[in-house]
């Protein structure tokens, strides 16, 4: 985003979770839900960005513990077009940080230097997982996947699909965002399945407030 600061990447995102419907979905007023995020925003001038093509420099996420992962989908918004999932909640609860993937406390925090996997196309998630660690970053959560969807649809586009092995449920399943009809759909594949349109996603770092607002 050549241009833009990421104080003003930030708040167009805060206007974005607004804007689709986030404080009512987390049981939030809108003053409540914007005191929670907003020291977050202090965190940005510590950010050293060297961030390649492609990627997005920050991204604000709202834990599925908030926001249950079943309902933020719907609020994905594509040219109108809104996300839905086949899953159930309570199999969605099920995916949880795998071991190393360390999420900072609270129910929302920044990740940083993000992509959605476009060298990791039609690689099987088993070996991608590799790849990603070799490079130093980690793989995107389910929370963090559909945050990036809800900040970035048109990547579902203008990039790829993408795959969020960062959150697992035991099984060979691995959660996955891409677009069914136009619209964008959360599901699964399976992890040893290569798809020439999904990538898998991941972020440099994760980035939490210095000193949270605790819950209304």
């Amino acid at each position: 985003m050549p241009g833009v600061s990421l104080e003003d990447e930030f708040d167009r995102q805060v206007a974005t979770l607004r804007a689709t419907g986030y404080p009512a979905l987390t049981q939030l007023a809108g003053e409540a839900f914007e005191r929670l995020v907003a020291p977050l925003r202090a965190r940005l001038s510590e950010l050293e960005l060297s961030v390649g093509d492609g990627r997005v420099p920050v991204v604000i996420v709202v834990s599925g513990e908030l926001a249950p992962t079943d309902q933020a989908i719907a609020l994905v918004d594509l040219g109108g077009k809104q996300g839905f999932t086949d899953m159930d909640a309570e199999d969605l609860r099920r995916f949880v940080p795998i071991e190393g993937v360390d999420v900072p406390d609270g129910p929302v925090y920044l990740i940083v230097d993000v992509d959605t996997g476009a060298d990791t196309l039609s690689v099987t998630p088993d070996d991608a997982i590799d790849t990603i660690a070799g490079q130093g970053r980690s793989p995107l959560t389910i929370d963090e996947g559909l945050a990036l969807a809800t900040h970035h649809p048109e990547l579902l586009r203008t990039r790829n699909c993408f795959s969020m092995l960062g959150s697992r449920c035991g099984d060979r399943r691995v959660t996955t965002i891409w677009l069914s009809k136009g619209r964008p759909r959360l599901g699964w594949c399976w992890a040893g399945a290569p798809h020439t349109w999904l990538g898998s996603a991941s972020c440099g770092r994760r980035v939490g407030a210095k000193t949270a607002v605790p819950l209304p």
